[in-house]
């Protein structure tokens, strides 16, 4: 009887120590904030990879169609490569996230639209039926890759002013975390700041 009553409290401490609810995080708290925080940061991150992700794959279809026009016996080798090699050095002259400012944006903008300009008045000269289709549908993917700029960039702003906010709001806080959350700075956004 007795071993029978051990074995129940036993069993009823394991049962109410394996029971445990956590405990809700006060909202106000700085491991809450962190917690937000790393979210809305996650959110900024992956708006950033998905627009980077849109460009990249449009200079890979532009190097693929400016190689394509280099087999061409009739093509002009010398234009086409100083377009390659220009193509190749859009992803260096690329503004970078922590540190874009406009004239970088409008920099790239103008070197990519150049470019993209050069490759259309290319394939417009060389008529219809030439070059071949593969090459004028790759060409009509980076105009739809170009047409999603903007909306790219509308919602990588609207989570990176979601970031913002939330760090400006709730500076205090995260100033008490330390590390790196003390010394996070405000994201710039595509968006002209007045």
């Amino acid at each position: 009887m007795k071993h029978t009553l051990w074995l129940a409290l036993l069993l009823a401490a394991v049962l109410t120590a394996c029971n445990r609810t956590p405990k809700p995080l006060d909202p106000a708290s700085a491991t809450a904030a962190r917690a937000q925080l790393d979210v809305l940061r996650d959110s900024v991150d992956t708006r950033w990879t998905q627009m980077m992700a849109s460009d990249d794959a449009k200079i890979v279809a532009t190097a693929q169609i400016l190689s394509e026009l280099e087999r061409n016996p009739t093509a002009n080798k010398e234009q086409l490569q100083q377009l390659s090699r220009a193509n190749s050095r859009l992803k260096a002259r690329r503004y970078q996230q922590l540190t874009m400012q406009s004239t970088q944006i409008d920099q790239y903008d103008m070197a990519q639209d150049s470019l993209l300009t050069s490759l259309r008045g290319i394939l417009t000269a060389t008529g219809p039926g030439s070059p071949n289709t593969t090459v004028r549908n790759t060409f009509d993917t980076i105009g739809e890759y170009d047409g999603q700029v903007v909306g790219y960039r509308v919602q990588y702003d609207r989570a990176a002013k979601q970031f913002n906010n939330y760090l400006l709001l709730h500076q205090s806080e995260l100033q008490s975390l330390g590390g790196k959350y003390k010394q996070l700075a405000p994201l710039p956004l595509f968006e002209l700041q007045e």
